[in-house]
């Protein structure tokens, strides 16, 4: 005789996935964009994607672009700002993700990027939720990858070094 308490709690691990068919890998590049604020101050601007997670602009390596293009083309794409200086190559982060019956394994190429002119000119993208420059203390407890989270340090630690 079926036990009715398992069988209730054998529903929570049979979710009938289809099995992983391919794995795909997305490259991806973006930028850890930054600006001198009030009182001189630094800040970094975030995202809020439409799962209400802040994070950096980024996007897919297109055809024949270079992962550095690619960090210009999205900020201007998803903040509304063309007047940046790409500056160095901070790392990359490796995140993984499934989409259904495929398993995709993302790098992203991340970049110090400094905004020019007019740094308030930001605006978002439709999909977006919200988009907002961040004290940087506020900017890492706001983020929500922890890998970014620590390029965002490193990117600190040039900006102090180099005065930039």
């Amino acid at each position: 005789m079926p036990n009715p308490k398992f069988n209730k709690f054998k529903q929570y691990f049979n979710r009938n996935k289809p099995s992983i068919q391919e794995i795909v890998r997305e490259p991806t590049a973006g930028g850890i964009v930054f600006r001198h604020g009030k009182d001189n101050k630094i800040e970094i601007l975030l995202i809020q994607d439409a799962k209400e997670r802040w994070t950096i602009p980024k996007g897919h390596i297109e055809e024949g672009e270079t992962a550095q293009q690619t960090a210009k083309r999205e900020i201007g794409e998803e903040a509304g700002l063309g007047n940046v200086d790409v500056l160095s190559w901070l790392g990359k982060i490796h995140f993984r993700y499934r989409r259904i019956d495929k398993l995709v394994l993302m790098t992203t190429q991340i970049y110090l990027v400094k905004a020019l002119g007019d740094t308030n000119a930001i605006q978002k993208e439709d999909w977006m939720n919200d988009i907002k420059w961040f004290t940087f203390h506020d900017a890492l407890d706001a983020i929500e990858y922890e890998d970014i989270g620590k390029l965002m340090l490193l990117a600190m630690k040039k900006i102090r070094q180099e005065k930039l």
